[in-house]
Order: C-alpha cells, then sequence, then structure tokens
C-alpha cells in the first residue's frame, strides 16, 4: 500500500510546474505509548471539555477557538474564516531563491519530509528541478502552508526524489548570548588542546544511526513483557553514581588517552594544592591515639600469631 501523503500540491519553478506529494521523513508511531486509565477499573479515560466558569461539560459542536485579547476575553473565530484565507503557498511551493547549504543555520531545522511526483505526466518537470538543485549544490527556498500555518521550507535533492525541510522563522530561534554570557574566556595550555584532539582522532567514525540503540524504549518494552507476563517486577538496572569530579585535568586528560588506546593508566591525581593539603593534614595527627581525659590509655592490640 502506497503511504498516506501530507499534503498535496504543485511544486513550481518559475513557469515549470508538477504536481507532487508530501510525505513526513520521519515517524513516532513506532515508540511505546500510554493511555490514561482508571486504576480501579482498569478502563481507559476520555477526556471532557469543561466550561472554566461554570464547570460544565461543553459538547464538541459546541468547542470552538479563540484568541485572548485581555484577560478572559476572546476573538472568537471560526473555521470557515480560517479556511478563506487562501495564499498561493497553500497549494503551491514556488521556489523563490537557492542559497549554499551551510549558510543554513542549523538552529533553523524543523522538521522534515519526502517530495515524490503525483503522476507519470509531471516527473519530467519533476526531474528537471530536481537535477538542476543537485547539479549545482545548492538548495531552494520556498514557501509551504502545513496545519494552517506557512512556513519556509528548503528543497534539496535526495536519492530519487526532494527531501523538504521546514526551516523556523528567525523569531522563533533564541540568541545563544544569554545562556553563554557568563562563561569566561579562558587561555588553555596547548598540550590540553592536543589531548583533548587525541581523544576525539580515537573515537572518530562515521556517523550510522542503526548503531544508536533506545534503550529506555527497550526497556519499557522489557517491562511490558514481564508484567503481561504476570511477572514481579525487578529493577532492571540500579542507578548509576554520579561521574568523579576531575581534580586535575591534565592528568585526567592523560589518563582519558590511555584509556581509549587501552593502555592502563592510574585513575588522575589530586592536584598539586589538595596533595600539599593533605600532608599538612597528616602531620598534624598524632603516631597514637592520646588517652582520653580522666581515663585509661587505649590498650595495645594483642598480637595472636603463634
Amino acid at each position: 500500500m502506497a503511504p498516506r501523503a501530507y499534503w498535496k500540491g504543485y511544486l513550481k519553478l518559475s513557469l515549470v510546474s508538477c504536481p507532487i506529494a508530501l510525505y513526513p521523513a520521519a515517524s513516532t508511531s513506532e515508540r511505546v505509548s500510554f493511555h490514561r486509565i482508571n486504576k480501579k477499573t482498569g478502563n481507559r479515560l476520555k477526556q471532557q471539555n469543561v466550561d472554566s466558569e461554570s464547570s460544565e461539560p461543553v459538547e464538541r459542536e459546541d468547542v470552538g477557538r479563540g484568541y485572548e485579547v485581555a484577560k478572559g476575553q476572546y476573538i472568537p473565530v471560526e473555521d470557515e474564516e480560517l479556511e478563506k484565507i487562501q495564499i498561493e503557498s497553500t497549494h503551491t511551493i514556488e521556489i523563490d531563491s537557492f542559497v549554499p547549504r551551510d549558510e543554513i543555520d542549523e538552529r533553523y531545522i524543523d522538521s522534515s519530509y519526502y517530495i515524490a511526483p503525483t503522476d507519470k505526466v509531471g516527473q519530467e518537470a519533476f526531474a528537471v528541478i530536481r537535477d538542476a538543485i543537485r547539479d549545482r549544490n545548492m538548495v531552494g527556498l520556498g514557501r509551504i502552508v502545513l496545519s494552517r500555518r506557512e512556513r519556509v521550507i528548503m528543497l534539496e535533492a535526495f536519492d530519487k526524489g526532494l527531501l523538504a525541510t521546514s526551516l523556523r522563522y528567525a523569531y522563533e530561534v533564541r540568541e545563544a548570548s544569554v545562556y553563554f554570557e557568563d562563561i569566561p574566556e579562558l587561555k588553555l595550555p596547548k598540550e590540553m588542546s592536543d589531548l583533548a584532539g587525541h581523544i576525539i582522532d580515537t573515537k572518530a567514525s562515521h556517523f550510522d544511526p542503526k548503531k544508536f540503540e533506545d534503550h529506555y524504549e527497550n526497556a519499557l518494552v522489557e517491562l511490558l513483557r514481564t508484567k503481561q507476563a504476570g511477572h514481579v517486577i525487578e529493577p532492571i538496572r540500579d542507578e548509576q553514581a554520579a561521574p568523579q569530579r576531575v581534580i586535575n585535568l591534565m592528568d585526567a586528560l592523560r589518563a582519558s588517552l590511555g584509556a581509549e588506546r587501552g593502555e592502563d593508566k592510574k585513575p588522575p591525581a589530586p592536584s598539586t594544592k589538595d596533595r600539599a593539603s593533605s600532608r599538612r593534614a597528616a602531620s598534624k595527627e598524632p603516631e597514637e591515639p592520646a588517652a582520653a581525659a580522666g581515663g585509661a590509655a587505649p590498650r595495645a592490640k594483642r598480637k595472636t600469631g603463634r
């Protein structure tokens, strides 16, 4: 069975156009999902809309949408009124411009879709647009209406079709400076940077999404299988301890590099300052316990050897 299209319309480049269909490139339907149930009866719960003032249930046909203009005051908007907002991108993706792919800030990337032609007549025009995009190593930018909102969409050649990625608007992306302003400018020793670079080199690989395992999803499936079989639920694993705080960064980097290379390395040593403090503390300890005030001195341990 052919996949169901999420959107149908036309792809247009100047005077060249063709009918297309857009399909989601990702899905979460395979994830374990839960329903809300009544714990006493085991029955599934139904959601009910309730009036915030009267606390009375509202029938589905009486549920509408409104825009809040003041606290508790709304402008009602009907579905028919929204349907009347017809702009070109409602049914057509017109490619407005082409830009180098590396100029697209990754923060603007939203959702991905596949685009394919919907009939044989339009396949030639579709192929012309696809190949032109691929040959110039650029991406097209157009507009599309999805879920009643116009989105900027990025088009790039992908396999025999096109990969369309909706982009966020500038007002939707937060500035990073607010989150990074308290991070100081540090001048690190070159040896530290080199050691960290060597660790990265030992971990260098190629991206393969099949290597990543969803451990939480697998644990959920195992939990459900165990409960379905009527077995007692046991903890899947003990809670892991928090990573030990690094005392000497240089020693930690050296030990990390040795571990990645399979060498036996001692754990990171305390910093010079901490070692000096430890020596001072040790020098103040008496060699033998002092007698308690008003009492006898502790007995020496008796040898038990034969």
